[in-house]
């Protein structure tokens, strides 16, 4: 039987944690900072949980 393939977008977007958790970076992080306050930069660059809700499909796409 062949493999199943890792879903390439999804690795790039995704990464799992050791206890299993999905974290994903904040989306508005990629471009236009000067108009952005040097506070939501900071908040924005955390990386966050996966809600609970797409747990299951981001699951699916990673293989996992």
């Amino acid at each position: 039987m062949p493999k199943n393939k890792t879903h390439s977008g999804a690795k790039k977007r995704f990464r799992v944690t050791g206890t299993g958790k999905i974290m994903h970076e904040q989306p508005g992080m990629r471009h236009n900072f000067e108009s952005k306050s040097s506070r939501r930069t900071r908040r924005l660059s955390a990386d966050k949980v996966l809600a609970k809700a797409d747990r299951k499909d981001v699951k699916r796409l990673l293989g996992r």
